[in-house]
């Protein structure tokens, strides 16, 4: 692809988010999450490969039916209100059809059977992109229409979706299915909170997405997709390794690390709305995803030879590593110590 074509669909992406983000009324955040999709369709498919052409027609088929939704939801709500504001959704049909076509959108359970295999057709950096901008807009409006709508949906999703994840995960041989699942999961923690503090969810997206992104942006430097490569990349990039070993386990919440703030404020918010249950819940099911970043985190860094993959070893890389990521994996592992600074921003 010519960076001419790139500059372009980068451009897109971007004016497609913006617009969504700070539209009021709902044609055009309609507009905002169309220019997405599309723009998006390309970068999928670039390869040609038939996973990435298949990847690529899932992702459009599930968009236009859940962008489809979101149309009607509004017009249903315009219909019986008058009001095609963002805010002002109060039908209780519209609020029903708009929380299905939102999960849509992210890959919430039930509706999360296209984001795997989306993620396994589409390369790192996409896989990034599907992953953490695109989530964006519609994470956006659920921020927006989060009052109108019912909690218990969205406290049974969240429950689904933390489960399944954390569930589907932990047999899988493929880093961006395992990536598609753990966000699946954090997706989880997002809808549960939403309807009690809106703001606290949109923390727990900015966090998710810089870890997200350092773990995609470390693989992509040392060019694993699979667990039996990743076996092998110690010898390649060995302070890396290390780093990604941490940044997994701030992915998976534990203390003392950056992960490990959504969701202590998360289940803290929940036991003050008197839902313990649901909080007591959501947070055993975070063990079963634990289990796969442990898992990811072993065959990373612990593994060491002989062992049974018939893998070349790798040469020792000399390149310095890029920036991006050195930022991205300090801030997944530091940011703790100052969370009364983040809270004080939020």
């Amino acid at each position: 692809m010519n960076p001419q074509a790139k500059l372009i669909f980068a451009l897109s992406l971007t004016l497609g988010t913006t617009l969504t983000i700070s539209s009021n009324h709902w044609i055009m955040a309609w507009t905002g999450l169309e220019i997405n999709t599309l723009a998006i369709l390309p970068l999928i498919s670039k390869s040609h490969h038939p996973r990435a052409i298949e990847a690529a027609t899932k992702y459009f088929l599930v968009q236009a039916a859940a962008s489809a939704l979101v149309l009607f939801s509004s017009m249903t709500n315009a219909w019986h209100t008058g009001q095609w504001d963002i805010t002002q959704l109060s039908h209780p049909t519209s609020c029903l059809i708009l929380t299905v076509a939102l999960a849509m959108k992210l890959g919430l359970v039930p509706f999360h059977f296209w984001f795997p295999e989306v993620l396994q057709g589409s390369s790192l950096i996409v896989g990034l992109l599907l992953s953490t901008l695109m989530k964006f807009p519609p994470i956006t409006l659920l921020y927006l229409t989060s009052p109108s709508l019912k909690p218990s949906i969205l406290m049974t999703m969240a429950i689904l979706s933390a489960a399944l994840g954390g569930w589907m995960g932990l047999n899988q041989t493929q880093t961006r299915k395992i990536l598609a699942f753990s966000s699946i999961s954090h997706l989880g923690w997002m809808a549960i909170i939403i309807a009690y503090s809106p703001k606290l969810a949109l923390l727990n997206f900015y966090l998710y997405t810089l870890m997200t992104a350092a773990v995609f942006l470390s693989l992509n430097s040392i060019k694993a997709l699979k667990l039996s490569t990743l076996m092998t990349t110690w010898t390649k990039t060995p302070s890396l390794n290390a780093i990604l070993l941490l940044t997994l386990l701030s992915l998976a919440g534990l203390p003392p690390l950056t992960g490990f703030l959504p969701k202590w404020l998360i289940i803290q918010e929940l036991s003050k709305q008197e839902v313990a249950l649901a909080a007591t819940i959501i947070a055993l099911l975070s063990l079963l995803g634990l289990f796969f970043y442990l898992r990811l985190a072993y065959c990373a860094t612990i593994t060491l030879p002989p062992h049974t993959t018939n893998h070349m070893k790798q040469w020792y890389n000399t390149k310095p590593t890029n920036t991006m990521v050195a930022v991205l994996t300090t801030m997944s592992l530091m940011l703790l110590p100052i969370s009364p600074i983040i809270l004080a921003v939020v």
